[in-house]
C-alpha cells in the first residue's frame, strides 16, 4: 500500500515537473506587463513581394515606434502557407514569434490539401486582423461588355466558350472563380497558373476572358489593358467607390474576401494575446500602414477582439469550404 502511494506521489511530481518545463507553462509565467522585452520575429508564410509580405512589413514598420522593439520579418513560404505556420506553431508561446497570414490558411487550406503541416484552428491562436484581401473581377479589354451587368449577361450566354485564370488550383482566386460559377450557373473553363502574375499576363494578352485578381492587376487599369467590373465581396472598396459588388449586381451571397491577420502559437496566454491585439489595433490607425494596405489593393479593417477575429475566420471557412467540397478542388 505504501509503495503504491509512493508511486502515485512520484508520478504526480514528475508530471508537475514536465508541466513546469513546458513552453506553455514558461509562457504562462511570463510577466505580460514586461512584453516586449526583446525583438519580435514576424513570420510571413509566403514569398517576398506578395500581398502577405506587404502586410507583414507594414505591420512591422508600424509596431516599432509603438513598442520600442524591432519586429523582424522572416519569410517562410511553401505548402499554401503551411510551412511558415508550422514554424510559428512549434515556437514558444511567449509573444516573441508571431505569424502574418491570409485567412485562407484557415478557410481554404484544410479543404484543398490532403495533409497540412498544421491544424490552423488547433495549433494557432488568432490575435488580430489587419486587412481585408479583396478579389477584383477584371476582364480583358477586348471583351464586348462595358460594365458588370453586361458582363453577367454575356457570361451566361457564352460561358461554354469562356475561360478564367487563377493563381493556381486551390488558391483564393480559384475559389472565387468557382464560387462565381456556382452562384451564376455558368461554366467557364478554369486555367490555373503558378501565381496571380502569370494569370494577369495572359489576361493582358487576351488569352483569358476574366480573372479574380487579388490586387496586382489594378496597376494596369490606367492603361486600359484590363477593366475592373465588380468587387468580389460584401462591401465596396474605398479606392473604387463607384465599382459595385457582385452582390449589388444580382449575384446574391457572393463573398470571396479573406482576412489577413496576425497569429500566435497555441498556448499563448490570453492576457498576452489581448495585449498584442491592442497594440496592433493602435498601429492600424497610422497613415503609413493604411497607405501600404490600400496600395496593395486591400482594405484596412476595423480593429476587433481575438474572439471576434476567430468567429470571422470560421465564417470565412463556412463560405469557402462548401465550394471546395462541391467542386472537388485540390491544391497543386
Amino acid at each position: 500500500m505504501y509503495c503504491e502511494a509512493a508511486k502515485k506521489s512520484l508520478s504526480r511530481r514528475l508530471a508537475l515537473g514536465l508541466l513546469l518545463l513546458s513552453p506553455v507553462a514558461i509562457a504562462g509565467a511570463e510577466d505580460v506587463a514586461a512584453w516586449p522585452g526583446k525583438p519580435i520575429r514576424l513570420v510571413v508564410n509566403f514569398a517576398p513581394g506578395g500581398a502577405v509580405d506587404v502586410v507583414g512589413r507594414a505591420v512591422s514598420a508600424a509596431l516599432l515606434p509603438r513598442i520600442g522593439q524591432p519586429v523582424v520579418v522572416e519569410n517562410r513560404a511553401g505548402a499554401g502557407g503551411g510551412i511558415g505556420a508550422e514554424n510559428v506553431a512549434k515556437s514558444a508561446p511567449d509573444g516573441y514569434t508571431l505569424l502574418v497570414s491570409a485567412g485562407t490558411l484557415f478557410s481554404i487550406g484544410p479543404y484543398v490539401y490532403d495533409k497540412m503541416p498544421v491544424d490552423p484552428f488547433k495549433d494557432l491562436v488568432p490575435v488580430a486582423p489587419v486587412s481585408r484581401g479583396i478579389q477584383y473581377l477584371l476582364v480583358r479589354s477586348s471583351l464586348p461588355v462595358k460594365d458588370g451587368r453586361e458582363f453577367l449577361e454575356y457570361v451566361k450566354k457564352n460561358s461554354a466558350n469562356m475561360t478564367y485564370g487563377s493563381a493556381g488550383n486551390g488558391s483564393g482566386p480559384h475559389l472565387a472563380g468557382e464560387m462565381f460559377k456556382a452562384k451564376t450557373g455558368t461554366s467557364a473553363l478554369h486555367v490555373p497558373y503558378k501565381g496571380a502574375a502569370p494569370a494577369l499576363q495572359d489576361l493582358l494578352a487576351g488569352r483569358l476572358d476574366y480573372v479574380f485578381d487579388p490586387g496586382i492587376g489594378l496597376a494596369q487599369l490606367a492603361g486600359g489593358k484590363v477593366r475592373l467590373l465588380a468587387i468580389g465581396g460584401n462591401d465596396r472598396v474605398s479606392r473604387f467607390p463607384d465599382v459595385p459588388t457582385l452582390g449589388e449586381l444580382g449575384v446574391k451571397g457572393f463573398d470571396a474576401e479573406s482576412l489577413f491577420g496576425i497569429y500566435a502559437p497555441a498556448g499563448t496566454p490570453p492576457a498576452l494575446v489581448k495585449k498584442i491585439n491592442a497594440e496592433i489595433g493602435k498601429a492600424l490607425d497610422t497613415e503609413a500602414i493604411k497607405s501600404a494596405i490600400l496600395s496593395n489593393g486591400a482594405e484596412v479593417v476595423t480593429p476587433m477582439s481575438p474572439e471576434a477575429f476567430l468567429k470571422a475566420l470560421r465564417q470565412e471557412a463556412g463560405r469557402f469550404g462548401p465550394i471546395a467540397k462541391e467542386r472537388g478542388i485540390r491544391a497543386d
